[in-house]
């Protein structure tokens, strides 16, 4: 009889060794997993976060010939976290920058649906995470692995599917993680056009000479290129707690402003044409989406089964974040209707000292998230690139890697200085493609056997049904953000 043996994930490393175990074959030797350095996940940020999370290092876990293999017990963790510690990691992850654009958002749906739609966006991105991580688990089980990243889930589940996805599982993880890069630097082009953009309108009070947000950009990048040459998370660690403690302190004065002298309902449009929901699905998913992080806290706790479930700390904490989301988005559109800006802090009164000092505050924490947000796509590249370097030239050639990525950051800022259609274009490319097309696509090649798709093949057509969701999000939010671009370009806004 011949044995069939299915490959399996052994690093999340771009070099690491393939070897061979077979599922049904106790005879074989299962793989020891080992895992690098780095996550291929952000641990750091998503959505917009300014408030990152700490990268924590793994020991591997051991082998074993249990049929009953509980990969829990096997995970070692230095500082495992415990549920609470892991809702609030969930709300760094999520809560952040992307809240100050949900007023925008609004107003490309409407008061009334734009209420609703953020609701269903939200639930939909969330039973997608916990589509992911239930895929985790299963392969965690089947190949006897104590932990894995997003990417390695993904490569797992293409050689464990179908035959014909076999060839394919190299290219989900190159995609995964490219999708993952692609985010982040978008969010770094986010963050410049930010700052620049709020830095512009503070300074453009006292200057008669007003600088464009073009050239405020180009000036903001010059400190930041040797920012990013510090290598070490731990000395990052500072400016963090900074941009945490401005960042909260501005969010809290925006309320303020934001709930004051509301208008009634009845003067804001519940209602907006169709050709404008493209823009509301791409910032709603930049905001909301954190799929990145979570494999990262799932892995970290102490009682990883808590995480996902009902009830789980995933569900408590997307829906905090959800309803928070919602709440800015809804009053914030209501307070300035067709006025409402791509951040609400641009929305402040200029000549306003106290409104000033906020969005200096909030610009100054976003100054210092990019920082933060760059270390992980450049740790993904590196981790990509360092095998292929003499070991005398590793130093010269990350520290170059660095300083290209910040400029190719503030070129494109500086390109597209539109922040609206700018924050939907990277969550209709990346998020919906992370968020979406990617779990739905995984659990179809996990569950293409065992246990199978169900009765009437339900599990295929409610995956079909999320990735046409994601393709069309994809497609209808990249055109209509081109479209806002080539408006800018020719004099249209």
């Amino acid at each position: 009889m011949v044995t069939v043996k299915i490959p399996t994930v052994v690093s999340s490393g771009y070099d690491s060794e393939k070897t061979q175990g077979g599922r049904n074959n106790a005879s074989i030797g299962q793989p020891k997993f080992i895992r690098s350095d780095m996550a291929d996940v952000p641990v750091q940020q998503a959505a917009g976060s300014t408030l990152p999370l700490v990268i924590t290092r793994k020991k591997g876990g051991g082998d074993s010939d249990d049929g009953n293999y509980n990969p829990f017990e096997h995970r070692k963790v230095e500082h495992p976290t415990s549920d609470l510690e892991t809702f609030v990691h969930l709300l760094k992850g999520s809560l952040g920058s992307g809240i100050l654009a949900m007023p925008m958002a609004f107003s490309h749906a409407g008061l009334w649906f734009g209420l609703v739609a953020t609701f269903a966006v939200g639930t939909l991105c969330t039973y997608c995470v916990h589509v992911l991580v239930k895929c985790a688990h299963i392969l965690c089980r089947r190949r006897k692995i104590p932990m894995m990243g997003f990417a390695d889930v993904a490569e797992q589940a293409f050689l464990d599917g179908p035959p014909a996805l076999n060839r394919w599982s190299r290219f989900i993880r190159f995609m995964v993680n490219t999708f993952l890069v692609l985010d982040l630097l978008g969010c770094c082009c986010i963050y410049l056009v930010f700052v620049a953009t709020n830095v512009e309108q503070v300074v453009s009070v006292y200057l008669e000479t007003v600088l464009s947000v073009r050239v405020w950009i180009m000036i903001v990048t010059v400190p930041l290129i040797f920012m990013c040459l510090v290598r070490n998370l731990k000395f990052l660690t500072p400016f963090s707690m900074i941009a945490n403690i401005l960042m909260f302190v501005g969010i809290v004065i925006t309320f303020i402003y934001m709930f004051t002298d509301l208008p009634a309902p009845s003067e804001r449009p519940g209602l907006v044409a169709v050709s404008e929901w493209p823009l509301f699905f791409g910032t709603v998913i930049f905001a909301l989406e954190g799929i990145g992080v979570v494999m990262s806290l799932e892995n970290d706790m102490r009682n990883p089964t808590h995480f996902i479930g009902c009830p789980s700390v995933l569900n408590f904490g997307m829906g905090l974040v959800i309803a928070l989301y919602t709440l800015v988005g809804f009053f914030g559109f209501l307070k300035y209707g067709p006025d409402t800006e791509a951040s609400i802090t641009l929305n402040l009164p200029v000549e306003d000292k106290l409104a000033q000092s906020v969005k200096l505050m909030i610009a100054i924490a976003i100054f210092f998230t990019f920082t933060l947000q760059f270390y992980v796509p450049v740790s993904i590249l590196w981790k990509g690139l360092e095998h292929k370097i003499r070991p005398e030239r590793q130093n010269i050639s990350e520290y170059g890697l660095r300083v290209a990525l910040v400029v190719l950051c503030g070129g494109i800022a500086v390109a597209l200085p539109n922040l609206g259609p700018f924050i939907s274009l990277i969550g209709a490319v990346c998020l919906s493609t992370l968020g979406m097309i990617v779990p739905a696509t995984i659990e179809l090649a996990v569950y293409h056997e065992d246990p199978g798709y169900g009765r009437f093949n339900w599990r295929l057509w409610k995956n079909s049904g999320l990735i046409l969701f994601g393709v069309v999000g994809f497609v209808a939010g990249t055109y209509v953000s081109i479209i806002e671009f080539h408006a800018e370009f020719s004099g249209g806004h």
